[in-house]
C-alpha cells in the first residue's frame, strides 16, 4: 500500500512538473522568436528578491521628453529619480559600446567594444553588428554583464534584444533572449518585446525573470533619418513614451515589486555636410581603416600619420593612443586604432571615401558618437521608479558605469570588480545601498 501511494505521489508530482515546464514558456511568436537557455529555476533567494525593468530606448537624448511632453516618462521622474540635465555615455557615444558599459559597469576599452564596427589587430578580424557570427561570439567581450552575474547567482533573466545578449560571456547566456538575424526592425517587433515582458512577469515564480531587459530603436532610427528636430523624430519621442506607459501600468498591475528604469545609449546632435574625409589630409594606404578608427601595421606608420594630421583641420583633434585625454577613458585598447580622432564638434568623420563605382552619400541628418563633455547633446536620459527607489529625486549628470553596481545592489547581487561606483547614486536607492552616509547623488562622475 505505501509503494503504491508513493507510485501515486510521485507520478502525481511528474504531472505537477511537466505543467510547470510548459508554463514556463512564454507563447511562441513568430515577430520575436525567444530563444531559451535552461538554466534551471531561480534559486530561493532569488525568488525573494526584487525585479529590475531596465528599458533602453536608443537615441533618445537627454532633452527629448520635456522638450516633447512625453508625460509617461516625466511621471516615472516625478514619482522615483531622475537626471533633468542627462546623463553621460561612455565614450564613443555610439549604440553598441554604451549598452555594454550599462550592463557591464565598464568604458569600452575594458569591454572590448570600442565602436559599433572595429578591428582587432590581436585577431586579426573586424566585429560589426551586422555579422551574426562575431555578435553571437563570447570571446569578443570582457567583463560580467548583468544578466551572467544574476544568472551565475541563481536568478533568471531575459533580455529582449539587448545589444550584446545573445553571446555567452562570463559563461552564461540570459534565458531568454533575441538573436540579432531572427529580429525585426519594425513596430510590431518592438510592441512585441512590451507584450513579451508583460509575458516574462506572469510565469511562475520559480521560472519568472528578475531582470529584463529590453531595447528600442525608433528614436535613434528617426533622428538619424530626419534629424533630431525633425517632427518625425518629436513622433517617435511620443511612440516610444506611450510604450513605456503600457509597460508600466503593466507592472503596476502585477503587484510585482518591480525597479523600471528607463535610459538612452546616447543622444543626437544634427549633422551639416560635407563629410570630413581623413584620407583628404593623408595617405593612408598603410592603414587598415573602419569608420574613422586607423589602424597602421608598424609605429613608423601610425608616427607619421599622427605627424601629418595633428595640425590639419579645426573639426577634429589626434592623439596618439596612449595620450588620449584621461576622461575619455579610450587610450590602451587597440581595438581603439592609433592614431585616435576625437571630433571637436558635431561632424562627420570618415577614414575614406567609398571605394571607386559606389556612390558616395551625404552623412545623415543626425548624428553621435562625440564627446559628450563637448557636444551636450550627447547626453543620454536616466529616468526610474520602484520599491528600491526614494521618490522624487534628481540627479545631477553621471557616467554611465555607475549604473551597473547599482542595479545589482537592488537585485540583491554581489558584482564583480567595475569601472562604476555604488555610492555615486546611492542617495537614491531607499536602503542608500549600503553607504554608511547619506550621500546625495549629485557629484558627476
Amino acid at each position: 500500500m505505501f509503494f503504491r501511494l508513493f507510485r501515486r505521489v510521485a507520478l502525481s508530482a511528474v504531472v505537477l512538473s511537466l505543467a510547470q515546464a510548459s508554463w514556463a514558456q512564454p507563447a511562441p511568436d513568430p515577430v520575436l522568436p525567444l530563444a531559451h537557455v535552461d538554466n534551471g529555476p531561480n534559486s530561493p533567494a532569488a525568488q525573494q528578491a526584487h525585479y529590475v525593468v531596465l528599458v533602453s530606448l536608443d537615441g533618445f537624448r537627454w532633452d527629448y521628453a520635456r522638450r516633447d511632453g512625453a508625460r509617461h516618462l516625466l511621471a516615472i521622474g516625478r514619482e522615483g529619480v531622475s537626471a533633468p540635465e542627462g546623463m553621460l555615455p561612455s565614450f564613443p557615444s555610439v549604440t553598441y559600446p554604451n549598452h555594454l558599459s550599462i550592463v557591464t559597469g565598464l568604458y569600452p576599452e575594458h569591454h572590448g567594444i570600442v565602436a559599433n564596427t572595429f578591428y582587432d589587430p590581436a585577431r586579426q578580424a573586424r566585429y560589426s553588428p551586422r555579422d551574426p557570427e562575431t555578435v553571437a561570439d563570447g570571446t569578443w567581450y570582457s567583463g560580467v554583464p548583468l544578466w551572467s552575474l544574476a544568472e551565475s547567482q541563481g536568478m533568471r533573466t531575459a533580455a529582449l534584444f539587448w545589444p550584446g545578449s545573445e553571446a555567452e560571456i562570463a559563461g552564461k547566456r540570459p534565458t531568454w533572449y533575441v538573436r540579432y538575424a531572427e529580429a525585426e526592425f519594425t513596430e510590431a517587433a518592438e510592441q512585441a518585446r512590451i507584450q513579451k515582458a508583460v509575458e516574462l512577469l506572469k510565469l511562475p515564480p520559480s521560472q519568472r525573470p528578475h531582470l529584463i531587459a529590453i531595447y528600442l530603436s525608433d528614436t535613434d532610427d528617426a533622428g538619424h533619418r530626419y534629424g533630431p528636430d525633425a517632427p518625425q523624430t518629436r513622433a517617435a519621442v511620443l511612440k516610444v513614451d506611450a510604450m513605456v506607459g503600457r509597460l508600466k501600468a503593466a507592472i503596476d498591475k502585477s503587484g510585482l515589486p518591480v525597479d523600471l528604469i528607463v535610459v538612452s545609449d546616447h543622444g543626437m546632435a544634427k549633422i551639416d555636410p560635407p563629410w570630413i574625409t581623413l584620407g583628404d589630409y593623408a595617405d593612408l594606404k598603410n592603414f587598415q581603416t573602419e569608420g574613422q578608427l586607423l589602424y597602421g601595421k608598424n609605429e613608423e606608420d601610425r608616427a607619421k600619420l599622427y605627424d601629418e594630421l595633428k595640425h590639419e583641420a579645426a573639426e577634429f583633434k589626434v592623439y596618439r593612443l596612449k595620450n588620449v585625454p584621461g576622461d575619455l577613458h579610450y587610450d590602451s585598447n587597440p581595438r581603439e586604432g592609433d592614431p585616435v580622432i576625437v571630433a571637436t564638434g558635431a561632424y562627420a568623420i570618415r577614414a575614406q571615401k567609398p571605394p571607386a563605382g559606389q556612390a558616395d552619400e551625404p552623412p545623415s541628418k543626425g548624428g553621435h558618437g562625440f564627446d559628450p563633455r563637448i557636444v551636450p547633446e550627447m547626453k543620454a536620459i536616466f529616468f526610474a521608479e520602484g520599491p528600491d527607489i526614494v521618490p522624487g529625486k534628481t540627479v545631477k549628470p553621471f557616467e554611465n558605469v555607475n549604473l551597473y553596481p547599482w542595479m545589482a545592489h537592488m537585485l540583491g547581487l554581489t558584482p564583480p570588480k567595475n569601472d562604476g561606483n555604488l555610492n555615486i547614486l546611492a542617495g537614491t536607492l531607499r536602503d542608500n545601498g549600503g553607504s554608511t552616509e547619506d550621500k546625495e547623488s549629485t557629484t558627476p562622475q
